[in-house]
């Protein structure tokens, strides 16, 4: 049931999208398809024209709708298995260009988060933000004892704006699935249900603080990726309090190179901090957009990133991440029959696919993109012909890879921006072997043992004990296993014997019958038979048929 206020903002949601020019989308669904010759009596569509694409409209109609679907465009952008490619490039230019709320907000939500006003915090708070963005806002400030931080300020009423936008978008997400043929293909409540987990993720800065503390200590003696500290004990659920760094933004190229920044030692780092935080630790920032991403410039020889924005990380379980990796490398090795057979291992496509034809598949549409430059080489075009060729072998898209390939996407984006001659295969190869040397070798082995060698020995002096008694339930199974047997044999022996007993009986009943039909013969067999001669029949038939039943009881 739509309430009166929902339904007044669903209608400036589609005044929003008749202004681009939208309601064509609408009218192309199977429900409205029969009245779709109606939009020629739309006064609006007699002299609209529009030259923008339909990914462009979108993208506009998105960024007029608001902060949440902005988030939302830009989740859906990373789902290139599901958007067509117009569409989806489209989405990945939006950005967070929401303005900032007033500053009184900001100090009214910390006090609430605190129980105290700024000043008891920060030695100095500035009012006026330094950026701004859907879910919150970030603020310079000083603590009392000297350090400079930032404070990062999750947007006043947002709960109830991602309340009322979410059951929209699950309303819109039903209809579309209903009565669309793309939308049942495209899946759109599963969309909506993930963008939803993760919003929801987002506006806990708590949980943001726990992904920058875990990423930190991950990295923290790298000479690769920095990551800012966080002051837990100044950071609430709507709050987060984190060190101060300085760095030249990632997008602005012509200022990295003003510096003497060496791009391709810088690109070069960009691809092993993807491949380390994805198999060394199966944590990975999942937003490296450049917005998040900036530079220290102190050695330009050897530049090192500085990354922001922890509200989206992604994980891999230890089956997704050994498969994943086996098949990176089998890419690079330019094996595709070990890819196909991964595939199916892993169940990412039906058991019964095909090896030979999907290695094929695989081969034709990754064989063109070796030995070429990056900027001769769109893994966003790639990955959508890997994702049209999986649907042709019924290939599930892995929810927890979506992240994964959103962060190869940016990583393809940065690379190409600072280095195009960047070879991603040659950079990245070594690493991966090095990393699988590392997991199956000899020093895996001892790592492990290593690991075990704690349980191990406090298992170690209950083990004789724990032998014992495993002797002696073996003793008692195998006594279980003998009664078992025996009871089997006996029911076995009582089996044959009712057998037997009906074989008797059936065999008397036939003799009695037999008997029967000789006392019931007409006058002309008691002439052939002298005296009493039926009876005695009779008598010696029964008898029979009863001996023949006791000897067969007693067998």
């Amino acid at each position: 049931m739509i309430r009166p206020r929902q339904m007044l903002h669903l209608i400036r949601i589609n005044l929003v999208l008749i202004r681009h020019g939208l309601d064509e989308v609408v009218l192309a669904t199977r429900l409205f398809r029969p009245v779709r010759w109606l939009s020629w009596l739309l006064p609006w569509t007699w002299f609209r024209r529009n030259p923008d694409s339909r990914g462009e409209r979108i993208r506009r109609a998105l960024e007029d709708l608001g902060p949440i679907f902005v988030k939302f465009g830009q989740i859906l952008s990373t789902r290139r298995d599901l958007l067509p490619p117009d569409i989806a490039d489209q989405l990945s230019y939006l950005q967070d260009r929401v303005p900032p709320f007033p500053a009184a907000d900001a100090r009214d939500i910390i006090t609430r988060a605190y129980g105290c006003p700024p000043d008891a915090v920060f030695a100095r708070f500035d009012d006026v933000p330094l950026a701004s963005a859907s879910i919150a806002q970030v603020h310079s400030a000083r603590l009392l004892d000297g350090r400079e931080v930032v404070v990062k300020v999750v947007r006043p009423g947002i709960f109830r704006v991602i309340r009322r936008d979410l059951e929209l978008m699950h309303s819109f997400a039903d209809v579309l699935q209903r009565y669309s043929d793309l939308g049942r293909r495209l899946r759109p409540r599963e969309v909506v249900e993930e963008f939803e987990r993760n919003l929801i993720d987002e506006l806990d800065l708590l949980r943001e603080a726990a992904n920058a503390s875990q990423l930190r200590r991950n990295f923290l003696d790298s000479d690769k990726l920095y990551v800012p500290d966080v002051m837990f004990e100044h950071s609430r659920r709507t709050v987060m309090v984190m060190e101060r760094v300085s760095g030249t933004p990632i997008g602005h190229i012509e200022a990295l190179r003003a510096r003497g920044v060496d791009l391709k030692v810088l690109a070069e780092k960009g691809v092993e901090i993807f491949f380390t935080q994805v198999f060394r630790d199966s944590f990975f920032h999942a937003d490296m957009h450049p917005g998040n991403i900036f530079v220290d410039t102190t050695d330009p020889a050897d530049p090192r990133y500085i990354a922001v924005d922890f509200g989206i990380v992604g994980t891999l379980n230890p089956t997704d991440h050994r498969y994943l990796a086996e098949n990176f490398l089998a890419f690079f090795d330019r094996d595709y029959r070990r890819v196909a057979e991964l595939h199916v291992e892993s169940g990412w496509v039906p058991p019964d696919t095909r090896v030979d034809e999907f290695e094929g598949a695989i081969r034709t549409v990754c064989e063109p993109i070796f030995e070429r430059p990056l900027r001769d080489i769109s893994f966003g075009a790639v990955l959508l012909r890997l994702f049209e060729t999986g649907r042709r072998f019924d290939m599930v898209v892995q929810p927890q890879l979506v992240l994964l390939q959103k962060t190869l996407l940016n990583i393809e984006g940065l690379g190409r921006d600072l280095y195009p001659d960047l070879d991603l295969w040659q950079t990245a190869k070594p690493y991966m072997q090095r990393w699988m040397r590392e997991q199956l070798g000899g020093r895996a082995l001892l790592r492990r043992i290593r690991q075990q060698l704690p349980a191990w020995g406090e298992q170690l002096p209950d083990l004789p004990g724990k032998l014992m008694q495993a002797v002696d339930d073996l003793d008692r199974l195998r006594d279980d296993v003998r009664r078992q047997a025996t009871a089997v044999q006996e029911l076995r022996d009582a089996q044959q014997r009712g057998n037997r007993l009906r074989l008797g009986l059936y065999t008397t009943g036939v003799l009695a019958l037999a008997a029967l039909v000789v006392s019931l013969l007409d006058q002309r067999a008691s002439a052939l038979l002298p005296g009493d001669a039926a009876g005695w029949s009779l008598s010696l038939l029964g008898l029979a048929g009863i001996g023949l039943v006791v000897s067969l009881v007693r067998r």
